[in-house]
């Protein structure tokens, strides 16, 4: 694509502000559903500005054009901005000035801002009318459609319901569960527009978003009914599957309608006898939230966080096991593909990497797709965290160095997240002391032992110490939660320096994946899924660790054994014998034996 292009479409954004006497354009980078990977027809700052990557946001003046991301990015920013007049703003650093603020300092009177209502947060809005008070906010659905002529529609592909033997709980237990919630509210009803809360409420599954299994819809859940709105009138001859869904959901009382009618249902809430509804301002869009000041008949609203979030992230005994399962299938995938990079490094690029991996996924029975697009990179590549590995051009695996692999695979019985960083032949002593860093700061987490009530923020030093004795760091969280058969990245708990309030608890299945990134060498990842467990009770209170569900052996021929401890040494022992164990039965022969070898133990020297 040519480069000007972006540097045109900012000017003809700049065009249309002029038209509109409007002073500054805010775009964000999500949906109307605060999704994290928006659907085609919401990418508008990739559109506008040529930056892909998943954390972005746009701020066009009629001087300047800033983009708002955070580390992992930083590189790729600066690559992919170059030619669109768009300059880089860093987040997650100490210097950082966010959106609002730097507005703010900008010293308008009376500026006029305009944003897409249905891609910004109520909360969002209420931030930048804080920090700039004087401004005259402009919500406009869809803001830069008359630009964007060929704007992909809103996607419709096909719909599957979840048996209570896939995931454990019916939706007639959830949407229950939801009302009890509501009567200790003292609430009629909650308006939810989070995607992945609304497949686990009705155990309903899509394909509307890349890599995450979503219906593109709204959900009305009141003491008497519950209105799922989703583009029906697009199945004008549905499949099967969908069809049958449809049935599944009506039988169990689910009333599902248009998706454009839901800004009519809100704006007539008290006709249906809702006289308090709950929202969550942080994930409700601008436009819904005005639906519902429309209406003649107002309702009262009560802001609040949804519960569902939370629920969903303690995994019931079925979805335990299904995800069990799905980690051991994958990690029979993934020693396979790691014997085949091993014997044809010097062959194969990143490229060719990534597509014979999904080739193996693609053959587990149950398989739906990959969890999010593979990245596969190989020495400099791996320096950026979230590197999107080029079809064209992709650098050669060559037999030395390291080799970083992040992917992850999505089953009806589990959703599955690991990187697995591998040396390829002889690597520098920088190479070894940075995987051995890493290695350090991940297993300092597996092996956590803490009191119920720890946050994600306190656990998070474990996976961070040991590097920063070496005076190193990364700039990315430490872990996310992942869902079942759904996102792979879903809260509200997390490991990372953020104050976050949420105590793990029994059933949290989160990832463990410290790194280290030298721009222009190499990176290092190791990243396992863990489910949190109790581990004992005595005087001292509850006691909670992690049990790891990732199968996949830690290469060893890479460490700087003398910086690991003898406990540090023992568990990597004892988790590769584990999964040579656990594997070995179930792998061709020459990679159960390539395995054997992989897996022997390491001894202090």
């Amino acid at each position: 694509m040519d480069d000007n292009i972006h540097y045109e479409r900012i000017e003809a954004a700049r065009a249309l502000m002029r038209s509109n006497k409007w002073d500054i354009l805010v775009l964000r980078g999500g949906d109307p559903h605060a999704s994290e990977y928006p659907a085609p027809r919401w990418q508008q700052v990739p559109w506008l500005s040529g930056f892909t990557g998943e954390c972005g946001d746009l701020v066009i003046t009629m001087d300047h054009a800033g983009l708002w991301t955070d580390t992992r990015y930083f590189i790729q920013a600066v690559k992919q901005l170059s030619g669109s007049g768009v300059e880089l703003h860093k987040m997650r650093v100490p210097e950082q000035v966010p959106i609002p603020q730097w507005i703010a300092s900008l010293q308008l009177d009376e500026p006029t801002i305009a944003l897409d209502a249905l891609c910004e947060s109520v909360s969002a809005v209420r931030e930048l009318q804080a920090a700039v008070p004087s401004a005259i906010i402009v919500p406009v659905p869809d803001i830069i459609s008359p630009l964007w002529q060929d704007r992909p529609a809103i996607p419709v592909t096909p719909i599957i319901t979840l048996g209570e033997d896939l995931v454990g709980e019916s939706r007639e237990a959830k949407i229950n569960r939801l009302r009890k919630w509501l009567v200790l509210q003292g609430a009629d009803a909650i308006f939810i527009s989070s995607l992945d809360q609304i497949a686990w409420l009705l155990n309903v599954r899509g394909q509307d978003v890349a890599y995450n299994p979503v219906v593109i819809s709204y959900l009305l859940v009141t003491l008497e009914d519950v209105k799922w709105f989703v583009r029906k009138d697009a199945y004008e001859e549905p499949d099967p599957e969908t069809a049958s869904s449809f049935d599944e959901l009506s039988a169990d009382g689910i009333d599902v309608q248009e998706y454009d009618n839901v800004s009519f249902v809100l704006s007539s809430l008290r006709l249906d006898g809702v006289d308090r509804i709950c929202i969550d301002p942080s994930e409700l869009n601008y436009a819904m939230r005005d639906a519902i000041e429309d209406g003649d008949l107002l309702s009262e609203v009560v802001e609040t966080v949804s519960p569902v979030p939370l629920w969903k992230a303690v995994k019931n005994p079925v979805e335990i096991d299904g995800m069990r399962e799905a980690h051991l299938e994958d990690g029979i995938v993934m020693e396979q593909f790691l014997y085949w990079v091993e014997k044809n490094a010097g062959r194969i690029n990143e490229w060719d990497a990534a597509c014979y991996l999904g080739s193996l996924r693609a053959r587990i029975p149950g398989y739906r797709g990959d969890s999010f697009e593979t990245i596969s990179a190989y020495g400099p590549s791996a320096a950026l965290p979230h590197y999107i590995t080029p079809r064209e051009g992709s650098a050669l695996l060559e037999p030395h160095g390291l080799y970083l692999c992040d992917s992850g695979g999505q089953y009806l019985f589990g959703t599955t997240d690991i990187t697995r960083t591998v040396p390829l032949g002889p690597c520098t002593a920088l190479e070894r002391e940075d995987y051995t860093l890493v290695m350090k700061c991940h297993i300092g987490l597996e092996m956590a032992v803490f009191p119920r009530g720890t946050t994600g923020c306190h656990l998070d030093i474990l996976a961070r110490e040991p590097m920063w004795r070496f005076k190193r760091n990364f700039g990315h969280g430490t872990g996310h939660g992942v869902g079942f058969f759904l996102c792979v990245h879903e809260g509200p708990h997390e490991f990372r320096q953020n104050i976050n309030s949420v105590p793990f608890q029994p059933g949290f299945i989160t990832t463990d994946e410290p790194g280290l990134y030298r721009e222009g060498m190499h990176g290092v990842r190791h990243e396992n899924a863990m489910l949190c467990r109790p581990v004992g009770d005595n005087e001292f209170g509850s006691w909670l660790g992690f049990e790891s569900l990732t199968l996949c052996h830690f290469d060893t021929s890479c460490l700087e054994v003398s910086l690991l401890t003898k406990e540090e040494i023992d568990w990597l022992n004892a988790y590769n014998k584990r999964v040579y164990e656990t594997l070995a039965p179930r792998l061709p022969a020459e990679v159960a034996e390539w395995l054997r070898g992989k897996t022997e133990p390491v001894f202090v020297k």
